[in-house]
């Protein structure tokens, strides 16, 4: 049975997109093979890895858990829009930095969650260990760690990727 074709109209890293693809095709699947945007990368498809992570509207998604045609008109940002080689983000910058990555698979999914982690703290979102639910949350190791636990890595980079996120923070306080 053939699936029905829809246009979807997107705003991937600041450009205008439309894509025309089967309603039923993942976001994923839109950005790696109808765009060529191959930086959010298949881990698991279903959720449980992260490697697919990207931002919709600046919250973090796992791409291969939506659809691309509920998107119409969204902002998604993936790995390709938060830097380039040339100008690296903070985030980017201190992976490297920090080691943050061995073989590099989960890395951009990694980068995506904790840039849009930082975001969530800066609001004063709460996790499940946040201690004091009045007060900014801190980033110490078990906040770091609740609130990346959605993105596994299966190289055990883990202190170096609480390094680099840490010391994204504090460049972003200066």
């Amino acid at each position: 049975m053939a699936g029905h074709f829809m246009k979807t109209d997107l705003l991937i890293n600041g450009n205008r997109r439309t894509l025309d693809a089967d309603n039923r095709t993942s976001l994923l699947d839109a950005l790696r093979h109808h765009l060529g945007l191959t930086g959010a990368k298949k881990g698991c498809d279903h959720g449980q890895c992260g490697a697919c992570t990207v931002l919709i509207n600046g919250r973090r998604i796992n791409a291969c858990l939506t659809l691309a045609c509920m998107h119409d008109g969204d902002e998604i940002t993936t790995i390709e829009g938060l830097g380039s080689a040339e100008a690296l983000s903070p985030m980017q910058r201190a992976f490297v930095n920090h080691d943050g990555f061995q073989c590099g698979y989960c890395t951009p999914g990694q980068i995506c969650s904790a840039t849009a982690m930082l975001e969530e703290i800066e609001a004063g979102w709460p996790s499940h260990v946040t201690a004091d639910m009045t007060a900014k949350p801190s980033l110490d190791e078990h906040e770091i760690g609740e609130r990346m636990s959605g993105n596994l890595c299966r190289c055990a980079a883990y202190p170096n990727i609480v390094d680099a996120i840490r010391d994204a923070a504090w460049r972003d306080q200066e």
